[in-house]
């Protein structure tokens, strides 16, 4: 990356993407300041401390773990500098609503014997399916994603048209592409699930995804000790290493170019005019909200035909004593989670037969409770958008912890020490969170690589974008890259 020297950047949002593109800038010799509106830094990444009990509020997979070894490594450094990792085993369990019950462990072997007793042939299937899954996330990886083609240009070359077999997996559906290699539902669900945490369902995510099951089963899923937050501390230091500063409880009200820079002002009233500006909060918000009309690229009508990822319904939970037979990931699907999908996508209503996941870390980590105690919540993806008031949400309550015994035998409701509920309206609050999104803008065939907002602004020079908006897409380590992409863009237009 060239010299920034001389350059002052204001970031606005202190999510993964922000942090990141902070740490690119400050390194190529910009003087960066990053504006949080929250009092604390790491986005949807926050942590909530309480009685003991210290909860991840967001993301809680640490997956993809190349992606953060090459973050670190482009500074020098390695992640071991700022957390340890431990790898989980099993990676996660899963409860089917009929009483069945599947650990997905990091032996393949093992795998493929499971996946045998499901459906005669699904063992070679398996190695057909994870063979083609190692292939996209290599192709799309080195071709897609760590490459910013934001650009329709940017799709018409040489690289891109040898990886083109990669490209027209954007066409299809990952339901289509898993019905051809397994027929039993319950193996179509194991290879899909984490389309919930890209914001999709099988119907509408493309195809590509499928690399997804090369992250799970072949690169294996970790924990940091501290949990997600002792992450977004590996970045702040990082980036204050590098001379960033950072401001917490500065939420933004305005950005506005003038004739020289820009002008950048927070709800206190305090001013700043940085030469550049890199947004991570909400884009919509920051389009809607934040910029005068004739500084805005999108209209109304295109935000408000987009599709925003489910919002979530979520519990934190402090519980006297342990929650076995839960591990520190667990899934607990109904036989058919089609119906949930709808409510999600089509009807947008409170699911009746939820499928939902509930972390457990104090299964791994002790210091995230209080002795004799354990850590736990669980997250009901939901419609963006759904009306989520005092009533519904109390009804809900009742609803998903009667779920829970009845389909993991773990039954909570006489041992809550501790309970904060957060939804649709929080993330709305919290994060200005469009609909009250948990996660961005989903990954649908219509809001895939190019087909999603611009990391830079095709309205104002000097205008920047980041995070689970824009490219490559939603989730931690995509959020990472997606600030290594913004700081290129405005890096590359000062050359």
């Amino acid at each position: 990356m060239s010299d920034l020297s001389g350059e002052d950047v204001v970031v606005v949002g202190g999510g993964f993407g922000g942090l990141s593109a902070a740490c690119y800038l400050a390194d190529a010799g910009a003087d960066v300041r990053l504006l949080e509106k929250n009092e604390q830094l790491g986005g949807r990444a926050s942590r909530l401390e309480a009685e003991g009990f210290k909860f991840d509020m967001g993301p809680s997979w640490y997956l993809m773990p190349d992606v953060f070894e090459r973050f670190f490594a482009y500074f020098g450094k390695e992640p071991r500098d700022y957390y340890d990792l431990t790898r989980l085993d099993p990676h996660y369990r899963i409860f089917f609503k009929d009483g069945d019950r599947l650990d997905v462990t990091g032996n393949n072997d093992e795998m493929r014997e499971k996946f045998e007793e499901y459906e005669p042939g699904a063992a070679e299937a398996f190695d057909e399916y994870l063979a083609t899954s190692e292939q996209h996330y290599e192709t799309a990886m080195n071709k897609f994603v760590y490459e910013d083609r934001s650009r329709l240009r940017d799709w018409v070359d040489l690289d891109v048209m040898t990886a083109a077999p990669i490209g027209l997996q954007l066409l299809g559906s990952m339901q289509g592409h898993v019905e051809d290699y397994f027929e039993h539902p319950k193996l179509q669900q194991i290879m899909q699930y984490t389309l919930v945490f890209l914001g999709g369902s099988p119907k509408n995510t493309p195809a590509l995804y499928n690399m997804m099951s090369h992250v799970d089963f072949n690169l294996g899923v970790y924990y940091p000790d501290g949990g997600i937050g002792a992450v977004v501390d590996g970045l702040v230091e990082l980036g204050e290493s590098l001379g960033v500063t950072y401001e917490t409880d500065s939420e933004v009200r305005e950005i506005s170019r003038r004739k020289e820079g820009f002008l950048v002002e927070t709800v206190h009233g305090e001013t700043f005019h940085p030469d550049e500006v890199v947004v991570n909060a909400d884009y919509a918000h920051a389009e809607r909200e934040l910029l005068p009309d004739h500084e805005r690229q999108y209209d109304d009508d295109y935000w408000d035909d987009r599709t925003y990822a489910p919002s979530a319904f979520l519990m934190y939970m402090g519980v006297e004593g342990d929650v076995d037979p839960l591990e520190h990931h667990t899934l607990v699907l109904p036989t058919d989670w089609e119906p949930h999908f709808d409510d999600i996508f089509e009807e947008a209503d409170w699911p009746d037969e939820p499928a939902y996941y509930l972390c457990v870390p104090s299964e791994t980590d002790p210091t995230v409770a209080p002795e004799g105690h354990s850590n736990l919540f669980v997250l009901v993806p939901i419609a963006p958008g759904l009306h989520d008031g005092d009533a519904i949400r109390e009804e809900y309550r009742e609803k998903i912890l009667a779920d829970i015994a009845d389909n993991t035998g773990v039954d909570l409701r006489d041992r809550i020490v501790y309970e904060k509920q957060f939804a649709v309206s929080d993330f709305g609050e919290r994060y200005n969170a469009t609909e009250g999104t948990a996660l961005g803008l989903a990954h649908t065939l219509r809001q895939t690589a190019l087909l999603r907002p611009n990391n830079r602004s095709s309205a104002v020079d000097g205008l920047y974008f980041t995070g689970s908006f824009t490219t490559p897409g939603i989730g931690v380590p995509m959020c990472l890259i997606s600030g290594e992409h913004t700081a290129q863009r405005l890096i590359s237009d000062h050359e």
